[in-house]
């Protein structure tokens, strides 16, 4: 009886170790003929708190991935979530989103009753991203708010500001700039026509 070649495993993340495929691939960017392109890259975002750019200066960005039920993930990729009054805690070395408003999952059936909209979602985050933000936030007297929620790679993704509260008199300023900006690019466009 000839003996069969045993498998090369890797190990995922999770620790499950799956049998390692020879060739066809090209990498872990790779997509293969057909992949549609958006499935690969950031999709346009979900949901945006343009309140949080309005209302705080924000000095740093993080990406990071949110634990989820079925039916939220479903609310979420059919655009139903509420960034508005959400803000990020940091609690026993862990990133929650707190306040953010994910519909329930309109058909959703029998078991799968769905979810509480309201309730505190875990942020997954690197911990010495964790360790900064809290060091930074207890240090400075800055906050931490959910900017965008959009989806990379079929998972929903978390855009979330180190952010510093801004006075009325600079929201008044950036007000000022903003449309500064527009009737100059206005003029710009109007002289081009003719």
């Amino acid at each position: 009886m000839p003996k069969r070649p045993t498998p090369t495993h890797t190990t995922t993340r999770g620790g499950s170790a799956r049998p390692k495929t020879s060739g066809g691939s090209k990498g872990p960017g790779s997509r293969s003929k057909g992949t549609p392109q958006g499935s690969q890259g950031k999709s346009r975002p979900l949901a945006m708190n343009r309140r949080a750019r309005h209302n705080f200066e924000i000095l740093e960005t993080f990406e990071c991935g949110m634990v989820l039920k079925g039916s939220e993930i479903k609310s979420i990729r059919a655009g139903k979530i509420q960034l508005r009054e959400a803000y990020v805690r940091i609690d026993r070395g862990e990133a929650w989103l707190v306040g953010a408003h994910i519909s329930p999952y309109e058909y959703a059936r029998g078991t799968f009753e769905g979810h509480s909209p309201t309730r505190s979602r875990k942020l997954l985050m690197h911990r010495r991203e964790i360790d900064q933000l809290a060091g930074k936030v207890a240090e400075k007297s800055l906050t931490v708010v959910p900017l965008a929620v959009y989806l990379l790679g079929g998972r929903a993704k978390l855009e979330i500001g180190l952010a510093r509260g801004r006075a009325l008199y600079d929201k008044r300023r950036e007000l000022a700039r903003k449309d500064a900006e527009r009737e100059m690019a206005r003029a710009i466009a109007q002289t081009r026509r003719g």
